[in-house]
Order: structure tokens, then C-alpha cells, then sequence
């Protein structure tokens, strides 16, 4: 499986407190395919199911997420 590289320049730039699938996908710039793939490796964000069966993600959970991939500087 070949990594795939998210694009994160325009993570911060929306300021709403929920995030939909579709509006995460477009922030990352990833198909749906490779976010239905982390899902299941359990590599996103806590997600919210709604009662009509659509998920939310809390952008704080969003962002702390993103912030948790930073590769780390060797000391």
C-alpha cells in the first residue's frame, strides 16, 4: 500500500465546530476510498454519528489530529 500524502494547507482556514465527511475530504485533498481505509485502521479523528447515519467530526478533534501527525525534530 503506498502512502498517500494529505494536503494540509487549508486545514485551518474554516472555522465551523463540525466538519462533514465530504468537507474533510476536501480539506485533506484524499478520496473517500483512503479515509474509509484509515476509518477502519482506526487513523482519524473521533467521529459522531448522527441519527440520519452521517458522521461529524468536531473540527478542535480535527485540528488536534492534523497536529498530532507533525513528524517530530530528532534532538
Amino acid at each position: 500500500m503506498k502512502p498517500t500524502a494529505i494536503n494540509i494547507r487549508h486545514a485551518s482556514s474554516r472555522t465551523g465546530t463540525w466538519m462533514s465527511v465530504p468537507e474533510l475530504l476536501e480539506e485533506l485533498d484524499i478520496k473517500r476510498r483512503t479515509w474509509q481505509r484509515w476509518r477502519a485502521l482506526g487513523r482519524t479523528p473521533q467521529c459522531h454519528r448522527l441519527p440520519n447515519g452521517e458522521l461529524r467530526i468536531k473540527r478542535r478533534d480535527f485540528e488536534m489530529w492534523i497536529d498530532s501527525l507533525a513528524e517530530r525534530k530528532a534532538s
